[in-house]
C-alpha cells in the first residue's frame, strides 16, 4: 500500500513538471493536481491496456508509434474528466504525455519495489555451474605459435 502512495506522489510531481514545461497544460490548484494524478494513474492502469489491445493492428503497422498517440489521447481524456485540469489541444496533450512518461520513469528509478526511496542496484553474477573460468580456456593459436618457435 505504501508503494501506491509513493507512486502517486511521483505522478503528482511529474504532472507539476508537465504543467510548467508544456504551455498548453494548466492546473488550477494543488487539489486539482492530486486528483488529476490519481485519475491519470487509474486511466493508465485500467483503460489504456484495453485501448492498446483494440488498436493493436494499427500499432503494429506504425511500428509502435501509435502508442504515443494513445498516450496523448488518454491525457486529453483525463483533462475532460477532471475539472481544473485543462489541456488546450491534442498536441499539448501529446507532448505532455511524453514529458509525463519521461519524468515519471526517471523518478520511479529511485523507488524500490517496497515503495521506499532508494537506488535499485543489480549485481551480475556468473553461473558457477558449467561456466568456464579464465584459467579453463585454452588458446589453441598461442599453443601452435609456441610449438613452431620450439622446432
Amino acid at each position: 500500500m505504501a508503494g501506491f502512495f509513493v507512486r502517486w506522489i511521483v505522478n503528482i510531481a511529474a504532472l507539476l513538471v508537465v504543467a510548467h514545461v508544456v504551455s498548453g497544460i494548466a492546473l488550477d490548484n494543488f487539489t486539482t493536481t492530486i486528483t488529476a494524478a490519481l485519475v491519470l494513474g487509474l486511466v493508465n492502469v485500467f483503460l489504456r491496456p484495453l485501448v492498446i489491445l483494440l488498436t493493436l493492428p494499427l500499432s503494429i503497422l506504425s511500428l509502435g508509434l501509435f502508442t504515443l498517440v494513445i498516450n496523448g489521447l488518454m491525457f486529453l481524456f483525463v483533462s475532460k474528466l477532471v475539472r481544473g485540469f485543462s489541456v488546450m489541444d491534442f498536441w499539448s496533450a501529446f507532448w505532455g504525455a511524453i514529458i509525463f512518461s519521461i519524468v515519471s520513469f526517471l523518478l520511479n528509478l529511485f523507488i524500490t519495489p517496497q515503495g521506499r526511496f532508494g537506488v535499485n542496484t543489480y549485481q551480475y553474477r556468473y553461473a558457477k555451474r558449467n561456466s568456464p573460468r579464465s584459467d579453463d580456456i585454452i588458446d589453441i593459436e598461442a599453443e601452435e605459435d609456441s610449438q613452431r618457435k620450439i622446432e
